[in-house]
Formats: C-alpha cells, structure tokens, sequence
C-alpha cells in the first residue's frame, strides 16, 4: 500500500473521461488499495482514479470512516430531492463552495470482485457518490458551485488554540 500524489486542479488528466475498467488485475487491486490509503491521509470522504493520474473508472469512498465502498464503472441509476451544502475536493486543497447535489441517490456499479451491486445514499453518501462520478467523466465540482469559492483550512491542519 502506498500514498499516491493527488493531481491538482490544473492537471489536464482531471479534465479527461476515464475508461471502463474490464477485469480486475493484481495492478487494479494495488490501485484500490493505494486509493483508500491516500483518501484517508489526504482526510477526504472519496477519491477517484484520475485524481491519482489513472485513467480508470474507479472510485473509492469512506463517509463515516467505517464503511468503504470500491465503485468500479459506477453508473447513477436513479436520484432525487436536493440538498445544498459546502462541498471541497482533495485535488482543490484550501477551498470549498456551495453546491446542490440530489439528496437520494442509487448507483449501480461493480465491486473488487468485479460482481455488480446497488448502493443507495443519502445526505454525505449521495454528495461524495456525485461528486466522485462527475470526477470520472472530467467534471470537477467548481463547475457548479453557486457563488464564489471560499478558502477554507486544508484538512488535517486545524489550528491550535494560542491560549
């Protein structure tokens, strides 16, 4: 297991469509594995391949920090209602804006054993479920934001208290 450099916005593999994964690989599994490792130090909820420079349609996500979810060629199936709210991304390090995601989501997609499921999100899970499928088709979260950007702590840098 290793940390993967995160691609900044910027990086024009960010901006590319990712390609369907076919078979699961010895090369694959160490992906999935380098991308949770990376997630969790980088204190993100999600991470997608191409924010690591691979060109997969894969993504991970963890919103509680106890429930990991692999998404191999994830495919929104269904969503509804709207939820508003802060939203930032590993490879916008220091900002945040307000986005409206839908507040239900259910997403079709393959598991590390390459056997299709459902998984169904609300509130966080169905944000970090968008946000990391638009990842994969080249589409950052900036492209909706409703206002401007606001800088914000980078993750894992609160301050200390000076008293």
């Amino acid at each position: 297991m290793a940390i993967r450099n995160i691609r900044i916005m910027g990086d024009d593999v960010l901006d590319k469509t990712c390609k369907a994964v076919k078979s699961m690989t010895p090369r694959t599994r160490q992906l999935i594995d380098d991308m949770f490792d990376t997630m969790y130090d980088g204190c993100g909820v999600g991470l997608a391949a191409n924010q690591v420079g691979i060109l997969k349609r894969i993504v991970v996500i963890d919103t509680t920090g106890e429930d990991p979810y692999v998404l191999i060629n994830p495919e929104i199936i269904e969503s509804s209602g709207s939820q508003t709210g802060q939203e930032g991304c590993l490879s916008l390090p220091g900002k945040a804006g307000i986005v409206t995601r839908p507040d239900h989501v259910k997403v079709k997609a393959l598991d590390e054993n390459m056997e299709e499921f459902v998984l169904e999100g609300t509130g966080l899970l169905a944000r970090a479920i968008c946000h990391e499928c638009d990842h994969l088709d080249g589409l950052m979260y900036v492209s909706k934001v409703e206002g401007e950007l606001m800088d914000v702590e980078p993750a894992g840098e609160e301050e200390e208290d000076m008293e």
